[in-house]
């Protein structure tokens, strides 16, 4: 379901079908990358592991499918005061979408 502001809320599935987390996003993928950095960051893109995200669309039987994955990099020199040297980045791949049958 859209919100007034544009934005969807996605809940993150679980193996076992439990839903822990809510992240919302205009894309089904702004979502999957906000779930992705709070996986356990690797130290370069290349190292880090992908994990398997779905993320069911509130209001819909819509499973959003990706793989995730996190890495560590050093923050740019232009970085505010209150950024710390060290931050995580994410990225997502789409592998499809499934309807859920309750």
């Amino acid at each position: 379901m859209v919100r007034e502001d544009g934005k969807r809320n996605f809940a993150l599935r679980e193996s076992g079908g439990d839903e822990s987390s809510v992240f919302s996003g205009n894309t089904p993928r702004q979502a999957a990358l906000k779930a992705a950095r709070r996986l356990e960051p690797g130290s370069s893109e290349e190292d880090a592991e992908r994990v398997e995200l779905q993320l069911r669309e509130k209001g819909t039987d819509k499973v959003h499918i990706y793989d995730g994955w996190a890495w560590e990099e050093t923050a740019p020199d232009d970085k505010p005061d209150w950024m710390p040297n060290e931050i995580t980045e994410a990225n997502v791949a789409k592998k499809g979408i499934e309807h859920l049958e309750e």
